[in-house]
């Protein structure tokens, strides 16, 4: 019953969460800044003042002879005269079931003839989301009609900016994308199949991610349309993302745990067995994704908007990721039982000198030596962050027909033509503006080295705003366009801008130097904060203060690590300017949020195996037998999921990186690093917490356990044979699988066959 509601609604919810979504999002990144940044209030002054709003969609289209002469005065009527035609034509979109319909008729307006009198241009606008494939579709037959229509008139056309860019880009990245998408399920399918050597376990969690992700889709983009909230356009695709990882690290966590019960109780039913591992693996589950929940949901008091929604989007996708994993995902266990591992049987029979219980062994007898090996590798990784720089810079972008019309543009004209920025000016006290008052703004901003061109000014109808046109040298999205801006072009606008007004300039440059300025102040806030709450978490989970403290450890010299291999690579050794500007915030959502995952598993199998009656050190060496697999192919998965990103690009550096953090999450930091630690502190991991069943912390007991020579009867039990384990108490049910030690060397003080009973005094 509960798959077939998941599926019921699962199904229901993908059918219109996108189209849903879509009618949500908002592709204009200055509509999240807050209203006190500078291109902010620029727009607010264009909306207030001229009834319009800078449009991402607009388009700069280039029309030329096709023979390459000189434009005339006939030509630049031909072309205005196409370009009217144009605009009376409706373009009519074809909707799919649920989604918007984007039928329009395009707006063309005549712009300016390059120098040499090569070209014209003209700018194409489009009303709707550059990101919906709905209104791409739409500019795809406005750009073919417009190529037919001048062509016919014996003219060449190009377009570049806004959504032709965003449309070339998307059709030069499409067989990469389908490519990356083929690797990265492959990938999942072939490792499950290789450690389960069964087809539903390769294959199932596939499923469960389709059906999660469609819930989730349908939950954000419900809940952001019944609250009137716009999202960025990269939300639907970083829950793709996150849940594909999340829920496929759940599924895997609970299939292990499964196979384990399964193997140590052959005769168990089923339901049981999965009713089991959902007890014993459920609480670390619902921790791991509360601390997911708690990471992403601290961007909620963020002050750049596309980061106050993506992080509560975001969590709600993981809260539905964790009722799935709580309830779907148990019953999938319970209705295949013993075929998700068909047709394999090796499965039935644990090999107790593999290679994770080796490590484990290893880990446990020379804890030291492993923690030391695993600081200097994190510290010689994290080196490689001094000096690191944020880069605003487009790195890897394929070259389209959009960029060849942008360089042929810059060729003639200022680079920012394609690209331009708007200075608006208001009154403030009622007053009104003309041309001459404005002669001193317009003429100082001309004389601003790396201003290509400024345009005469345009009054709206009561006169009290003007908007300036300002094309600069250098492209909008570079560096030196952003600087050119936050430097000379503002301060000429501060020292020139009429007595009695406000000025404001917006614009690309203008924009994402904003956004640098918000970002910075939000992540100095923003990670002290989720830090905090994934502590607490931690701490209510452990109900321990060292063990939580180890884990933040952990997680803060994996951020630290990541980074500087991101560092290393792309900023020193490929010579970039800086690491992408989203890339710390990228590796904190999924490195940190994502990688403490692997901790909280690891420490939630430590302290149960503490529990038990043994040395600290062979609980050790058990949690890491028994998780190590688990965490091992989970972190593949999901290393290799973003690994696969490596293979456009645009997105290199972001797959790198977050492949080599959740790597090192994962084999290093879960599997080495807190175990090796757990070994040293013993059960005094778990201060102040203390426990009954426990023989004492470390190799020895001198804790607050009691001490093997003054608390603990000494009791002899018959040898047994095979497995790992002290026997149990007499009158009590031993663990699943628990047999006495054999043929092993005892811990200090204790000799074979032997352990010590904390209920009866030493006599």
């Amino acid at each position: 019953m509960t798959i077939i509601v998941w599926a019921i609604v699962g199904i229901a919810l993908t059918a219109v969460g996108q189209p849903l979504m879509n009618s949500v999002t908002d592709s204009s990144t200055g509509d999240f800044l807050p209203k006190k940044y500078d291109s902010a209030a620029a727009i607010q002054i264009a909306e207030k003042k001229f009834d319009e709003k800078p449009d991402p969609n607009a388009v700069t289209v280039l029309v030329a002879r096709a023979d390459g002469a000189k434009l005339g005065p006939q030509d630049q009527k031909k072309i205005a005269d196409t370009a009217a035609g144009l605009s009376a034509k409706r373009i009519k979109a074809e909707p799919e079931q649920f989604a918007k319909d984007f039928s329009q008729t395009p707006r063309y307006t005549v712009g300016v003839v390059a120098p040499d009198g090569t070209f014209q241009l003209l700018t194409l606008s489009l009303s709707g989301n550059s990101t919906d494939t709905g209104l791409q579709d739409v500019y795809r037959d406005a750009r073919d009609l417009a190529k037919t229509d001048y062509q016919a008139a014996g003219f060449r056309v190009g377009f570049t900016g806004g959504i032709a860019s965003t449309v070339d880009s998307t059709d030069e990245e499409k067989d990469t994308e389908a490519l990356v998408g083929a690797l990265t399920m492959g990938l999942i399918i072939l490792l499950n199949v290789v450690v389960f050597r069964s087809i539903l376990a390769a294959v199932l969690p596939l499923l469960a991610v389709a059906l999660i992700g469609g819930v989730a889709t349908g939950a954000v983009a419900g809940s952001a349309k019944l609250l009137d909230i716009k999202v960025d356009p990269s939300v639907p695709s970083l829950i793709t993302v996150v849940l594909l990882g999340i829920v496929v690290d759940y599924f895997l966590f609970l299939m292990f745990r499964f196979r384990e019960e399964l193997r140590a109780n052959p005769d168990m039913d089923k339901r049981e067995a999965a009713a089991n591992t959902a007890g014993r693996v459920g609480n670390a589950i619902t921790c791991a994704a509360l601390t997911i929940v708690a990471a992403f949901a601290t961007l909620g008091i963020a002050s750049f908007g596309q980061f106050k929604v993506l992080g509560p989007a975001i969590a709600v996708s993981v809260l539905v990721a964790l009722l799935g994993s709580l309830t779907l995902l148990p019953a999938l266990l319970a209705v295949t039982g013993r075929a998700m591992f068909w047709p394999a049987r090796a499965w039935k029979k644990e090999r107790p000198a593999g290679f994770a219980a080796r490590l484990g062994e290893n880990i446990s007898a020379r804890p030291v030596r492993y923690l030391i090996g695993s600081l200097v590798l994190l510290g010689a990784l994290g080196a490689g962050a001094v000096g690191v720089k944020m880069s605003y810079d487009q790195h890897g972008q394929p070259t389209t027909n959009a960029t060849r019309t942008a360089d042929e543009i810059s060729r003639s004209l200022p680079a920012g033509v394609s690209d331009p920025h708007t200075v608006y000016v208001q009154t403030k006290a009622g007053g009104k503006l003309d041309e001459r008052s404005l002669t001193g703004l317009t003429g100082a901003l001309g004389k601003v080295e790396g201003v290509g061109q400024v345009a005469k000014p345009v009054l709206n109808p009561d006169k009290s705003a003007a908007r300036i046109d300002v094309f600069l040298a250098a492209k909008a999205d570079t560096q030196k366009a952003r600087d050119l801006i936050t430097g000379p072009v503002r301060g000429t606008i501060a020292k020139n801008t009429p007595e009695g007004s406000e000025a404001h300039i917006t614009g690309t440059a203008a924009i994402f130097a904003d956004v640098a300025t918000a970002v910075n102040k939000d992540l100095k806030l923003v990670f002290p904060v989720a830090a905090i709450l994934i502590a607490l978490i931690l701490f209510l989970l452990l109900r321990s203060v060292l063990a939580p403290l180890v884990l933040m450890l952990a997680v803060g010299l994996g951020f630290v690590a990541t980074l500087g291999a991101g560092t290393l690579v792309f900023q020193h050794m490929l010579d970039r300017p800086g690491v992408s500007f989203t890339l710390p915030l990228v590796l904190f959502l999924f490195v940190v949020a994502l990688g403490t995952d692997y901790n909280i598993l690891m420490s939630d199998r430590l302290r149960e195996e503490m529990e038990k009656p043994v040395p600290a050190r062979k609980a050790v060496a058990e949690a890491v037998r028994h998780t190590a697999p688990a965490i091992a192919t989970a972190g593949l998965v999901l290393a290799g999921s973003f690994a696969s990103l490596a293979a456009s690009p645009a997105t290199a550096e972001i797959g790198f990186a977050t492949a080599v953090g959740i790597l090192l999450s994962s084999m290093l930091l879960s599997i080495v690093l807190v175990p090796s630690i757990a070994a040293i502190l013993g059960r005094g991991l778990w201060w102040p917490r203390r426990s009954n069943k426990g023989h004492g912390g470390g190799a020895h007991a001198p804790t607050a356990y009691g001490h093997p020579d003054t608390d603990r009867t000494l009791v002899t039990e018959p040898q047994m044979a095979g497995g790992y384990g002290p026997a149990p108490y007499a009158g009590q049910q031993p663990y699943p699988g628990q047999q006495p030690y054999q043929a092993q060397q005892p811990y200090p003080g204790q000799p074979y066959g032997q352990h010590y009973r904390p209920d009866q005094p030493h006599g």
